[in-house]
């Protein structure tokens, strides 16, 4: 389906990102990835998803708090494949402590790595994709886009902003073949997560699955965690000819979390 087009992920050497970036290869985009540490595993799982379709898989290693690292990122994917044609905004940091105790340094670099490098990179990738009449801007939210949870004021700041720059990103190119829409996952299973419930269950010298009921009854009616796979789906879908009215949703796959 997407044969021909390329994919720009940022934030994807693992858990969501890499998992969108995969499937977006699986129907035949070329794909740029962006990530710190080693990226030859990533680039291997990516090439092997889209092994059918001969896609080509690059890695840039921006700094997504910083605006030139960003904008050579740009320019490396203009210069490899000629253009973005799918832009998925993913690259994310989380702290957690109260309003009054939250440090400015973790406040600044949640808010510049969570909600301004969209900006950029969406700056950046809108003039080729409004020149082409097509193109897609797949912002990774969070369900804490949608509503709040104590203790994570900046990530919830952040991710309020990212569901309001998806819709007036939407609404500007409205009569265009350029769509912008977001994703609110909930709980989604990723290594990191899965540390969490390894913690949680030698603290408190519980089983792996009972921690994992506890974690999700909190705030996920339905128990079960989302998938990198899963949310990699939802991003074809927008990416396909069925979603191309599909513009400014911020689309919860949250178990229901946003629903009670």
């Amino acid at each position: 389906m997407l044969k021909g087009k390329t994919a720009l992920v940022t934030g994807s050497t693992s858990g969501i990102g890499l998992g969108i970036a995969q499937a977006l290869a699986r129907q035949g985009a070329n794909v740029v990835l962006n990530g710190f540490g080693d990226a030859e595993g990533p680039l291997a799982a990516v090439r092997e998803a889209g092994k059918a379709h001969g896609v080509r898989v690059a890695h840039h290693g921006a700094d997504m708090s910083k605006a030139a690292d960003i904008e050579a990122m740009m320019a490396f994917a203009a210069t490899t494949f000629g253009r973005v044609d799918i832009l998925v905004n993913n690259a994310g940091i989380q702290h957690v402590a109260a309003v009054q105790d939250f440090p400015v340094d973790k406040w600044d670099a949640i808010i510049a790595i969570n909600l301004t490098s969209a900006f950029h990179t969406t700056r950046l990738a809108l003039p080729a994709m409004q020149q082409a009449n097509w193109g897609r801007i797949i912002n990774v939210a969070s369900v804490h886009g949608l509503v709040g949870s104590a203790q994570k004021s900046a990530y919830v700041a952040a991710k309020h902003g990212i569901v309001g720059l998806t819709k007036v990103t939407a609404l500007e190119n409205a009569t265009s073949g350029v769509t912008c829409n977001a994703i609110c996952p909930g709980w989604v299973l990723t290594p990191l997560v899965q540390k969490q419930v390894d913690a949680k269950a030698a603290a408190q010298g519980i089983s792996n699955e009972e921690a994992t009921r506890q974690l999700l009854g909190e705030k996920e009616p339905s128990l079960q965690f989302t998938t990198p796979e899963e949310l990699g789906e939802l991003a074809v879908f927008f990416c396909s000819a069925a979603a191309n009215n599909v513009r400014g949703v911020a689309w919860n796959m949250d178990g229901g979390w946003a629903a009670q």
